[in-house]
């Protein structure tokens, strides 16, 4: 069964810096694109940031040139490096992964558990 285990949340005040690691595990085949998306109080699930099989990465509007996205298909795990931090920032950050396990022809969705992200003004 895959799981995706994120770390390295928590409280920053602004301007400052939070580094959010994802490692996947099970028995994996291959892994098409992993990714973050963050969901504040009150408001819908965003995409932040995602790479694909390539390293091809892309960015939301409000994170470009402040957050970079990497990913180490050896170790399964993606990793968001997040500076410049706002207090619109604060919100649950989710990995998500959309990876085929072994034994199965069709690639799926999965999601982390989420880890808080608190930016303080």
């Amino acid at each position: 069964q895959v799981q995706l285990v994120e770390s390295g949340g928590g409280l920053v005040q602004a301007g400052g810096s939070l580094r959010l690691s994802c490692a996947a595990s099970g028995s994996i085949y291959s892994i098409n694109a992993m990714g973050w998306y963050r969901q504040a109080p009150g408001k819908q699930r965003e995409l932040v940031a995602s790479i694909t099989t390539g390293s091809l990465a892309k960015y939301t509007d409000s994170v470009k040139g402040r957050f970079t996205i990497s990913i180490d298909y050896a170790k399964n795990t993606v990793s968001l490096q997040m500076n410049s931090l706002k207090p619109e920032d604060t919100a649950v950050y989710y990995c998500n992964a959309v990876l085929r396990e072994r034994f199965v022809s069709a690639a799926y969705e999965y999601w982390g558990q989420g880890t808080q992200v608190t930016v303080s003004s």
